[in-house]
């Protein structure tokens, strides 16, 4: 999956989409995406003197979400693993590194595997 299909598929077909599979490039190009709109948004807001960072990082913080669950639910966890990363200074790198794992091979209780099953884009 490109930067721009993963780009697509999170903002506009799953959006607000906890169920199914994304596979590693859906999250991590995603990630990438909204690492880039945080850093320009706080640049600007800096820059204005104006705290817009909360006001225009919400319609990117959705689709985080849901992206996040999707990858939990591909490796065969529940998409509440996600709150692990709540725990004091372990818990974001067991976090991270559960988002690297490969996907289940196969059918799981969240549904066809993405790598063998082709998504649609948009």
């Amino acid at each position: 999956m490109s930067f721009t299909d993963a780009v697509r598929t999170c903002l506009t077909a799953k959006y607000a989409s906890f169920s199914g599979r994304a596979r590693r490039a859906e999250y991590w190009w995603y990630s990438v995406l909204y690492v880039i709109a945080t850093v320009v948004i706080t640049g600007i807001s800096l820059a204005i003197e104006v705290p817009l960072l909360n006001i225009l990082l919400l319609p990117f913080i959705v689709p985080m979400l849901t992206v996040s669950v999707r990858r939990l639910h591909d490796t065969g966890k529940s998409g509440w693993r996600m709150l692990i990363a709540l725990i004091p200074v372990v818990g974001p790198i067991i976090y991270l590194v559960g988002m690297t794992v490969d996907s289940t091979p196969g059918a799981n209780q969240y549904g066809p595997s993405p790598k063998a099953v082709a998504q649609p884009v948009g």
